[in-house]
């Protein structure tokens, strides 16, 4: 079964967080809520992780995996960015947006696009999430908690733990969650393309 930690959203307990983060370093999944919507999350690297997620979302190795920051300046490790996706991204971020970026060598190759070499990467604006990130003291790998069949992610942290009880190993919870997935924007080409429309405004894109 899942534990569950329900955290205050502006001041999350630091015992809390630490008991989730060690969780993740053990090789667990988790639920945590983002400034969009729900997200499940593993450490970087963890392939049985990875592998969880594809089954609990159904997703074939086209899915774009996304790496979670909590910094701007951690992203230049795991992806290219020449001057004007530099920009773009930094006065976009932190927010509720999922950039497609060419990754570096840093990052695993499990959880790229296998033909495009490229991943999402995301800094959100949530003080739970950002908390938790600090933590662990790396970035987490991580997808929207949209389940098969569901037209929106699920928000309520105590229904995503009966839901998903023997799918997960913890849910953290603040009760604060956005309730849109993120707004995708792809910048491997020329031209900056959004890929989905969420709850980022797109127009600084279009």
């Amino acid at each position: 079964m899942a534990r569950y930690f329900d955290v205050h959203p502006a001041n999350p307990q630091p015992r809390a967080l630490t008991q989730v983060a060690q969780i993740l370093g053990d090789g667990g999944l988790v639920a945590y809520p983002t400034d969009s919507a729900f997200a499940l999350g593993c450490a970087l690297g963890n392939a049985e992780g990875i592998e969880r997620i594809r089954r609990i979302r159904h997703l074939d190795d086209k899915h774009h995996f996304t790496l979670v920051v909590d910094e701007f300046a951690h992203l230049g490790q795991y992806v290219e960015m020449d001057n004007w996706i530099f920009r773009a991204v930094k006065a976009a971020t932190p927010g509720p947006y999922t950039f497609i970026l060419k990754a570096t060598r840093e990052l695993p190759k499990m959880m790229l696009h296998p033909k495009k070499k490229t991943v999402g990467v995301r800094i959100p604006a949530h003080r739970t999430t950002l908390a938790l990130l600090e933590t662990v003291g790396g970035p987490l790998l991580s997808s929207t908690l949209l389940l098969p069949g569901y037209e929106d992610p699920l928000t309520d942290g105590w229904t995503i733990k009966e839901t998903l009880d023997h799918q997960i190993d913890a849910v953290l919870d603040s009760g604060d969650c956005g309730v849109e997935p993120t707004t995708v924007v792809d910048l491997t080409g020329d031209e900056p393309v959004i890929a989905r429309y969420g709850a980022g405004d797109p127009s600084p894109f279009e």
